[in-house]
Formats: structure tokens, C-alpha cells, sequence
């Protein structure tokens, strides 16, 4: 058998090395008991590769790219150059079916709980305490082989048919859940969708019928974001009667806008027709495509007209049904409010009572208040006396004016300071005048001076400035 080549696109395989792609694709499923962190390290590569795998469609004639068609055959489509096919896959199968990675098909779309209920914890623990122990007691007893392996045969006879694959319906799920709420809107029809519809808005060539079947069974069992009855597919809220009748005009006009952009088309072609055949000289073959044109016109009309009473019908019912969702939010509005006015607390009679005992209340509180404070005095006026304090408040009164006064004589005392230094530095001229001889005597020649005591030994009382003598 021939390698695929396209292997070589799958990322797992070009993380490995060929020693270690030798060793996983081998026969390892005795290792489970002997090795386990090997073995799981090995079914995890497998999770991974299958999903890609399946993924990018290399699964030949199989075009779904959420569904695992797992047979013998699916051991050659893995063949790869220098490695060969794997020995092991259908114990990998087995591995992965128990883990709930893969998911039979028919169980999946049947099973009304979700896959990710994995029972009761009673039975886990039943099974844990009662199983574990019952099985050991038969290994012990050699009633049950704990090394007994089945053959790849066997194993694939039971793993054989379609398993989906959990992580890519998670993925796509997750973009579809992403594009559902960027497109939120508040329009009936917007939110309602059959099968093909629900393909051509998320899903587009990428996905099988099986796959879509398989994603609309998780969306709507497991993450509880769309609502399916048959064909029809909704956002989140139970259908009704009416949901089926917007669904019914939404096709309607899809479909008749694809007929005007159809009857557009042969218009468009009957136009190049007829100007093909003017330049040939044809008029006789254009008369009859003008003719087919007109044709195309009038019952282009017929459909526009068609299609606006589509539109204007489907708006109106689209407006009718926001109307009855708008008044069932009045009547369950109403209604809590007076499921909630109906309390007995807001009764008139407890109302009263209520406040009455809150009055009563607050003017006990008002009289407790008013004896704390009252006796907060009381006590307050039997601690002070009131003749010491103004005994001491008179004592710092003196304090105070004592201090004042001695700041006065000191400044006083500073002023008469600065005024002797200011005579020392510039004192009187004598009174009385020069002799005729005196005056009379050389340019050059002075008299004697006479006679001045010394300086320190001029009496400082004598000395006054001119501004006291003239006081």
C-alpha cells in the first residue's frame, strides 16, 4: 500500500521524531498496565492526530470533518513513509471510546443526557468501593485474566463504524456559539432557521450533513444555545405555532429573492444576446430574444410586487409577534408586582401598625438620648469647680500681662541703648566763639585746641542727645 503523503501536513507528525512515531504507531497497548504514563502519553498523540486527521478531511471518501468512520481500513490511510501503518490503533480506539474522546455516532445523536454527564456519584463511588476490591477477589481466584489482550481483530469488530470526534465538535461549536452572539438580534425571523439554512449561515461546504446533524444535537442538548424541532433550529426559546409561520415567510422571500436574481440573470443574457445578433446583421433571431426579454421583464414586475407583499407580510408578523412578547412581559410584570404587593407586610393595616411601633420606638429612643446626655452633664458639673478654674484662669491672665510688660521694658531699655551709641558717634559742638586773634590767624596757622578731656572721661549724663534736650 502506497503512503499518504499528506500526512506530512498534520503538526503532531513533524513534532515527533522517527524513533518516537516508530514507537507510537507500534503495538503498545500491553503497556497500559506495565507503563501507564507511556501509554497515555501515546493515546493523547493519537487523540490529537485523529482529530486533525479527520479535521482537514484526509480521510479519502469520507467528507465529514467531525465524524470518525474508524475500520481496518482507516490503519492504511495512516500509513507513513518509513514508519508503515500502526499496529495498535484499534486498542487506541478502544482507549478513547472509554475516555469519552470518541463517541459512537448512534449514541451520540440519541442519548438525551449530555456528554458530559458522567452518571451519579453513588454509582461512581459503588463502583470504586464494590468493584475494585470484587475484581481483585477474582483475579486472586483465577476466575478473570487480568493479562488476557484481545486481538487487533477482535477490537476492531467492536470499535468498527462512525465515533464522533468530542474536541472538533467543541471547536466548531465555539466559533458557531462566537458568530451567534456578534449577530444578536432582536428580529423573530433572524433567529429562526431550518436545516439548509442553518448550513448556509455557519456551517457552508465545510461540513457534511452528518456533521451538521451531529452539531446542531450538541448546540442544543449540551450547550443548551439553540432549540431544534425537526427542521427548524432556533436561538435559545421553545418554538411555537408562530415561529413556524415567520420561518415559513422568511423562506418564501429568500426564495422569491432568488428567483428575481435569476429572471435578472436571463435578462442580462437575453440583452447580450440581442446586441450579438444586431452586429451579426441577425435581426429576425434578435426580435425573437427582444421578445423573450420582454417576457423576462413583465414577469420580473409580477415577482418584484410578489416579493415586496412577501416583505411587508413578513415584517408585519414580525411586528405582531414582538407585540405579543412585549405584552406577555407586561402581564408577567404585572403579575409578580402584585404577587409582591399581596406580601403581608405591605398590607394597610401592617403598614400602619409598622410605623406606629417605629414612632413609638424612635421617641424612646429620643428619651434615652436625653437622660444619657442629662446625666453626662450631671456628673460633668460635680467633677469641675468652678472657682479653681478661675482662679487659674486668672493666674494665666496675670502671666500673660507680666510677660508683656517685661517685653515692653525690654524694648525700651534697647531704644535708650541705641540712642547712646547714636550720640557717641556724632556729639554736640561747644557752645561761645573764636578770639579776634583766633579768627585773625594765618590761613595755615590754627590756634591751639583746648584743652578736652578724654573721651571715656566725659560724663555720660552729660551728654544728651538733641532730641531729648529739647524735650
Amino acid at each position: 500500500m502506497a503512503v499518504n503523503p499528506r500526512l506530512a501536513e498534520i503538526t503532531t507528525y513533524s513534532s515527533v521524531s522517527k524513533s518516537r512515531l516508530k514507537s507510537i504507531y507500534s503495538d503498545f497497548s500491553r503497556q497500559k498496565a506495565s507503563n501507564p504514563a507511556s501509554f497515555n502519553s501515546n493515546v493523547e498523540w493519537w487523540r490529537k492526530t485523529l482529530g486533525a486527521f479527520v479535521g482537514q478531511g484526509l480521510q479519502g471518501d469520507a467528507s465529514d470533518s467531525l465524524v470518525l468512520r474508524a475500520s481496518s481500513q482507516l490503519a492504511e490511510s495512516l500509513r507513513y513513509e518509513g514508519v508503515g501503518k500502526p499496529l495498535g490503533l484499534a486498542a487506541v480506539i478502544t482507549e478513547l471510546r472509554d475516555t469519552r474522546a470518541l463517541i459512537p455516532l448512534s449514541d451520540f445523536l440519541n442519548s438525551p443526557t449530555s456528554v458530559y454527564d458522567t452518571g451519579s456519584l453513588a454509582y461512581k463511588v459503588a463502583s470504586y468501593v464494590v468493584g475494585k476490591p470484587l475484581w481483585w477477589a477474582l483475579e486472586q481466584l483465577s476466575i478473570v485474566d487480568s493479562e488476557h489482550f484481545e486481538s487487533e481483530m477482535s477490537l476492531w469488530k467492536k470499535v468498527k463504524g462512525p465515533h464522533v470526534i468530542l474536541s472538533n465538535v467543541e471547536k466548531t461549536a465555539d466559533a458557531i456559539v462566537e458568530r451567534l452572539r456578534q449577530n444578536a438580534t432582536f428580529s423573530p425571523a433572524d433567529t429562526l432557521y431550518s436545516f439548509d439554512s442553518f448550513r448556509r449561515e455557519f456551517a457552508g461546504h465545510s461540513l457534511s450533513e452528518t456533521d451538521l446533524k451531529v452539531l446542531i444535537k450538541f448546540l442544543n442538548r449540551d450547550k443548551k444555545v439553540i432549540v431544534s424541532d425537526k427542521d427548524i433550529h432556533q436561538r435559545l426559546r421553545s418554538i411555537t405555532g408562530i415561529d413556524r409561520g415567520i420561518l415559513e415567510l422568511k423562506l418564501g422571500v429568500e426564495n422569491m429573492e432568488k428567483q428575481v436574481e435569476d429572471i435578472n440573470g436571463r435578462i442580462s443574457e437575453k440583452t447580450q444576446k440581442i446586441s450579438e445578433c444586431l452586429r451579426a446583421n441577425r435581426k429576425e433571431v434578435a426580435m425573437a430574444h427582444l421578445k423573450s426579454r420582454r417576457m423576462y421583464e413583465e414577469l420580473l414586475r409580477k415577482r418584484l410586487g410578489s416579493l415586496d407583499i412577501l416583505q411587508s407580510t413578513l415584517i408585519q408578523v414580525e411586528t405582531s409577534a414582538q407585540d405579543v412578547e412585549i405584552m406577555k412581559q407586561y402581564e408577567s410584570s404585572t403579575a409578580t408586582l402584585r404577587a409582591i404587593l399581596a406580601h403581608p407586610s405591605l398590607q394597610r393595616e401592617k403598614i400602619d401598625e409598622t410605623m406606629d411601633a417605629m414612632a413609638e420606638a424612635s421617641a424612646e429612643q429620643r428619651e434615652i438620648d436625653e437622660t444619657i446626655r442629662a446625666g453626662i452633664g450631671a456628673a460633668q458639673d460635680e467633677a469641675i469647680d468652678e472657682e479653681e478654674l478661675q482662679a487659674e484662669l486668672a493666674g494665666l491672665v496675670a502671666e500673660v500681662q507680666h510677660e508683656q510688660h517685661a517685653q515692653e521694658e525690654i524694648r525700651a531699655l534697647e531704644e535708650r541703648q541705641n540712642d547712646r551709641e547714636r550720640a557717641l558717634a556724632f556729639p554736640s559742638v561747644p557752645s561761645g566763639s573764636l578770639t579776634d586773634a583766633e579768627a585773625s590767624g594765618g590761613a595755615g596757622t590754627l590756634s591751639s585746641p583746648r584743652s578736652v578731656p578724654p573721651t571715656s572721661a566725659i560724663d555720660e549724663k552729660a551728654i544728651v542727645p538733641a532730641h531729648e534736650g529739647s524735650r
